[in-house]
């Protein structure tokens, strides 16, 4: 490992548009079905279900975080709906599982997803064995990235030194609370999209592809 990364002892990894490429358009599917959800929750018509739903992502970190603080959804209501979704244009990627074997230190996935969806993402990407655990939504207690306790939670709940950790994530923004902890931050600029924020000054690097990065990472040891 590159002697700046050999500190670190446990890497974070981000689940959708982080281990499978944007293009995939898989999150675009979960995208379409959080606006109906809230369009039929709510009674409102689809454009002003789209606006709501964005509103939401912005100001509470997810649609769902707003419909749990101001309408009392139930998150695994949401959550089985949400994530009920087509997954064959995914496909198994065994240089990206190689490349995270080989990573020295613990592996987890830290998501604002649940568990039971991330590990359905994880067999078609031939990654559900290469994780030690899944920190989802529920474990963090419904407050997601980027609020700090979602950091808190997953450091606390694996006994993780924050300065010996590496966190890899598709959303910008969610890269700040991580380094503000003394966390090592990898951003997968792919095409995502974004919440409103020109500051990157928390990044510390930046790839277009996780996999060509932890296989040049890993060639420099």
């Amino acid at each position: 490992m590159r002697p700046e990364l050999a500190h670190i002892d446990a890497w974070l990894f981000d689940l959708d548009n982080t281990l499978y490429p944007e293009s995939a358009k898989l999150f675009a599917q979960i995208d379409r079905r959080i606006g109906a959800y809230v369009a039929r929750t709510l009674k409102l018509d689809p454009l002003e279900a789209h606006r709501v739903q964005k509103d939401w992502f912005i100001s509470h970190g997810t649609t769902l975080a707003g419909l749990m603080a101001e309408h009392g959804v139930d998150p695994h209501d949401y959550l089985a709906d949400v994530h009920d979704i087509e997954m064959d244009v995914l496909e198994e990627n065994a240089p990206l599982a190689a490349a995270i074997a080989k990573l020295p230190g613990r592996k987890l996935v830290f998501t604002n997803g649940d568990a039971p969806y991330a590990q359905k993402v994880l067999g078609r990407l031939g990654l559900a064995e290469s994780f030690e655990a899944i920190h989802d939504v529920h474990a963090s207690n419904y407050v997601p990235k980027p609020h700090p306790h979602a950091y808190r939670s997953v450091c606390e709940a694996w006994n993780i030194d924050p300065t010996k950790a590496a966190f890899v994530e598709d959303m910008a923004r969610n890269l700040a609370p991580a380094k503000a902890i003394g966390m090592t931050t990898i951003w997968v600029d792919n095409g995502s999209e974004q919440a409103p924020d020109a500051d990157r000054s928390y990044i510390d690097y930046i790839t277009h592809d996780i996999c060509h990065w932890l296989e040049a990472t890993l060639e420099e040891q």
